[in-house]
């Protein structure tokens, strides 16, 4: 496949000094697929032809199905042949076999095709490039259809690599594809091996088609005999163009394959599927979709897509993670598994109750997460950092069910001989099959952690310390105009009163109501007046913290709140297996043994508790490793410290 491409894309030196190297791709890609639908018409070109001049529209569409199996066609006379018959007229005609496709076929104007061959033929290199492609078999019977999906990722690597771009924004490793479909049909092994199987999946964020592509090869594999539905959305014009021109070629229905943005626009909204995938881009914002996923968030209700909560505008990753979740065949219709690969953020970022807290606390406490798997960095073409495969699951089996599976995979990798990219790293088939039997086997290891639903939750409980301050006159001459102000009221004489505070002297008070006393006591005697509230002002105007003072009560007597502090409390802390349910009891257990005999006086404001959930997948699979020991250091410096020794006296002799 890498020949074959290398060699499409050297037709591309047709181009030098007409076009820069980062525009071959806006010529390459649309030959590549003119000319692969161009093959795959070839066998009943005669036969749509003579339908064409009896039946139109609709229901040629019809009769072309029928007689030839195919979703799409073209009317014209002409093909790669034909058109180099006639140099003369070959920008005309080439124009014309691309307007007599059928309605279905939209990918030529995403390129600006049309003009892409004005410019050709202007440039006097039309009838070169068209003639290098009518050299290339893209015949299935040539280049079947699991190799023509690497040829056009081939050519969008070697597109991005030309233009400076990522080209992960444009498909996902097949390595990382093939384990996520692995993954989803682990569950499903016996039901897809029956004949005549039919299944649908669907990915919101389908790239040029890698994904879709490797589920339907990955199920054929097994079981030539099912079928697979392929549904994707697409929001980028090359990808989306290159996406359904891949699955004609599969012989897929192409009007499941949509242009759009999925967040704000979505083109499935009336469908569930019985699997679902995404690789949706990481720490991307939102903002283009804002206005519409919030109207939608309003409206929706507590079964809207977006009904659990709303991320951070910045980055629009768990926007998909919801979505695939509503994507899901409903349990009623036999349930619907999906996989989705995020980076870490969304395990854990956000704090209770914030919108990704409450998106983890919808997935857990409606058991819809089945599984979290950690995979090795260096896995994707445009970024190293550390990524996860959740699985999602709306009907598990029985043993499953309450639970989260969490496989660190993170160390299952092989070198590639080259780099792609940021791509060091493969999952080879042997990892892959390690990783679905950890998956499988479903039980405690190394590498393998099953926890409760519960466990992953927690209360944030405020935790108020008394206030306690001490109490000094002689800070009046610090005091500024804005303190001066709240306590005299603006326009006021404060002179009286702050010398006599100052001739006070140096004391310091640990009570308050002592203090207020001995500063009336003062400004009586001088007949100075101020009220009940100046003189709280006063004295908090000359306060500073001092934990060993007493602690300053409100007009009840009770005591005032000074610093807050939060403490997140786990769900399972003492033992308690009701979640939530255990609230009271496990907090107040919490308080008495971590907190309240540390802090004097400190209580729980219960009105601000909130719940929150996060997943600690680094922190469950640490490996403490302890510090070497001293003489071991000692030893290595000794060491070093002889060798310098030994070549500073080389030096002077």
């Amino acid at each position: 496949m890498s020949t074959l491409g290398n060699f499409v894309w050297s037709i591309a030196d047709q181009l030098r000094g007409v076009y820069r190297p980062h525009q071959y791709g806006g010529i390459i890609l649309p030959f590549t697929i003119l000319r692969r639908l161009d093959c795959l018409l070839e066998p009943t070109r005669d036969e749509v032809r003579a339908l064409a001049k009896e039946f139109e529209g609709g229901a040629l569409d019809v009769q072309v199905k029928r007689k030839t199996g195919l979703t799409f066609y073209n009317t014209s006379h002409y093909d790669f042949a034909r058109l180099l018959d006639d140099p003369e007229g070959l920008r005309a005609n080439l124009i014309d076999y691309i307007s007599h496709f059928s309605s279905n076929i939209d990918v030529f104007e995403r390129f600006g095709f049309e003009g892409e061959i004005n410019r050709l033929e202007e440039k006097n290199r039309l009838y070169l490039i068209v003639s290098k492609f009518a050299e290339v078999d893209l015949h299935p019977d040539t280049v079947p259809n699991a190799a023509m999906g690497d040829l056009y990722e081939h050519l969008i690597y070697k597109f991005a690599e030309a233009s400076n771009e990522e080209a992960g924004e444009h498909y996902t490793p097949r390595d990382a594809i093939r384990l996520m479909v692995d993954l989803l049909f682990a569950e499903e092994n016996e039901a897809l091996l029956e004949p005549g199987t039919i299944r649908t999946i669907y990915d919101p964020t389908a790239g040029t088609g890698g994904m879709l592509s490797v589920a339907e090869e990955r199920l054929l594999e097994r079981n030539p005999q099912a079928r697979l539905r392929l549904y994707g959305q697409e929001i980028n014009d090359l990808s989306y163009a290159i996406c359904k021109s891949d699955m004609i070629g599969k012989g897929q229905d192409v009007g499941n394959i949509r242009l759009g943005d999925t967040l704000a626009d979505d083109q499935f909204f009336d469908k569930t599927f019985d699997f679902c995938m995404s690789n949706p881009p990481y720490g991307m914002d939102w903002k283009a979709s804002e206005t519409a996923v919030k109207e939608e968030w309003k409206k929706g209700g507590p079964n809207g897509r977006f009904a659990p909560g709303l991320p951070p505008i910045s980055d629009g990753q768990m926007l998909f993670l919801v979505h695939l979740a509503h994507k899901m065949r409903p349990t009623h219709e036999g349930g619907g598994r999906a996989g989705i690969v995020l980076n870490s953020s969304p395990l854990f970022n956000g704090a209770a109750e914030s919108g990704p807290s409450e998106i983890r606390r919808w997935l857990l406490e409606n058991d819809l997460v089945d599984a979290i798997i950690a995979l090795p960095t260096d896995m994707f073409f445009n970024t190293n950092i550390s990524t996860y495969v959740w699985i999602l699951d709306n009907t598990k089996q029985a043993e499953r069910r309450g639970k989260v599976h969490l496989i660190d995979a993170s160390g299952m990798w092989t070198k590639m001989r080259k780099s792609l990219g940021s791509k060091r790293r493969e999952v080879d088939e042997a990892a892959r099959r390690q990783i679905v039997k950890t998956y499988d086997d479903f039980t405690e290891a190394e590498n393998s952690k099953v926890l409760k639903n519960s466990d992953f939750g927690y209360w944030t409980i405020t935790v108020e310390r008394p206030l306690r301050l001490n109490f000094s006159a002689s800070r009046a001459t610090a005091l500024d105009d804005k303190a001066l102000s709240k306590v005299f009221g603006n326009g006021s004489d404060s002179a009286p009163f702050l010398n006599l505070l100052a001739a006070m002297g140096e004391e310091t008070y640990l009570n308050r109501d002592k203090f207020i006393q001995a500063v009336r006591e003062e400004f009586s005697a001088a007949k100075l007046k101020l009220t009940p509230a100046q003189y709280r002002h006063l004295a908090t105007a000359l306060s500073e913290p001092d934990e060993s003072a007493e602690i300053v009560t409100d007009a009840k007597g009770n005591p005032e709140p000074g610093k807050r502090d939060t403490e997140n409390v786990p769900f399972t802390y003492g033992g308690n297996t009701l979640g939530d349910a255990g609230r009271n009891e496990t907090i107040e257990a919490y308080f008495e043994a971590e907190v309240a005999l540390h802090v004097q006086g400190a209580r729980i404001d219960t009105k601000k508790t909130k719940v929150g959930y996060e997943i600690p997948f680094t922190r469950l699979f640490h490996k403490y490793t302890p510090p070497r020991a001293l003489s071991e250091i000692d030893a290595d410096l000794e060491t070093q410290v002889a060798k310098i020794i030994r070549l500073l006296r080389g030096v002077e002799s």
